[in-house]
């Protein structure tokens, strides 16, 4: 994926710093104790929208209307994060947005993106089935289909990890993989943000191993996806850019359990009092994995999305 230029880029930061500010990382004592090492928080749950995703729509969007001036409509699959920054941006560009979610999607991320004006579909057992038919229904009703996975997305989302890398300076990052646009950012700004001796590693939930299956093949590798708690993170087909991507930037992929994000989840609200959904916690989940190998180290880490609905995040504080 092209690097951007230094003019393009300045353009993608005007694009997002007109919506939103840049937002903060801490380094919380709570977790150096629990993990023996420096950890650095980037709080991307500090967003209009709760989550990281929110930047990309912004760039895309703005693309496409450029590009689009007559267009009236865009449809996209979600399981939550992405859609309602695709219904958070075509807001701002006068589009009409359809998002297509799972059946038994988070009853509070459907009801975020319907409270920014998207018309909610529900379709399919899985992210892969909504996805789907929101492609054939571009077709029939004449609508732009936003992807999951394109430049303009990660163009924007690149200005968060930009934003890290140019304050911290971390031995290493750890970063969710949900359809990729997270982590090809991250390694799109280790360049722009001077931060070329960070290591990235890509973590997925051991219940949803494409991205972990695909890696280590060399080649797309569909997986089941049954993740309970990392919605965000459930990919049963990547993208085969982004898979390029991960390949060529990644140090190492590795899963982490459900179990393993509920008590990253905790130790989050714990350590900082901070929300955390099954996503936006795997990379702490993958810190505390890693601890002895990374001990004494500078460890950065990205709560990348708080959206978590109220019942599930009191079964995983009562746990």
């Amino acid at each position: 994926m092209q690097t951007p230029t230094a003019a393009e880029f300045d353009a993608v930061q005007r694009t997002v710093y007109a919506a939103m500010p840049a937002t903060p990382q801490y380094a919380w004592p709570l977790l150096a104790e629990a993990l023996g090492a420096e950890v650095w928080v980037k709080h991307e749950n500090h967003t209009p929208l709760g989550a990281f995703k929110v930047r990309g729509g912004l760039v895309y969007m703005q693309a496409l209307r450029e590009r689009e001036p007559k267009l009236r409509g865009v449809i996209s699959a979600t399981r939550g994060n992405h859609g309602q920054s695709i219904a958070f941006a075509a807001r701002r560009h006068d589009f009409a947005a359809t998002i297509v979610v799972p059946h038994g999607n988070s009853v509070e991320k459907n009801a975020a993106m319907c409270a920014l004006g998207a018309e909610l579909i529900e379709h399919g057992e899985d992210f892969q089935a909504a996805r789907e038919h929101a492609a054939a229904l571009a077709t029939q009703r004449t609508l732009h289909f936003v992807p999951s996975f394109h430049r303009d997305l990660v163009l924007g989302v690149a200005t968060y990890w930009v934003e890290f890398f140019r304050a911290v300076q971390p031995d290493v990052v750890f970063v969710p993989i949900g359809m990729g646009s997270g982590i090809s950012a991250c390694a799109m700004a280790r360049s722009i943000g001077r931060a070329a001796g960070t290591r990235i590693i890509g973590v997925v939930s051991a219940h949803a191993t494409a991205y972990l299956d695909s890696y280590r093949a060399g080649r797309v590798v569909e997986a089941p996806a049954t993740t309970l708690l990392a919605d965000g993170m459930a990919c049963r087909v990547p993208d085969a850019e982004a898979l390029d991507v991960i390949r060529r930037e990644a140090d190492d992929v590795i899963a982490v359990t459900d179990d393993e994000v509920a008590a990253a989840m905790r130790l989050l609200y714990a350590a900082t009092h901070n929300l955390a959904e099954g996503a936006g916690a795997a990379s702490l989940a993958a810190a505390m994995q890693q601890r002895e190998r990374w001990r004494g180290k500078r460890v950065g880490i990205t709560l990348c999305g708080g959206n978590v609905d109220r019942d599930v995040f009191a079964q995983v504080l009562a746990a």
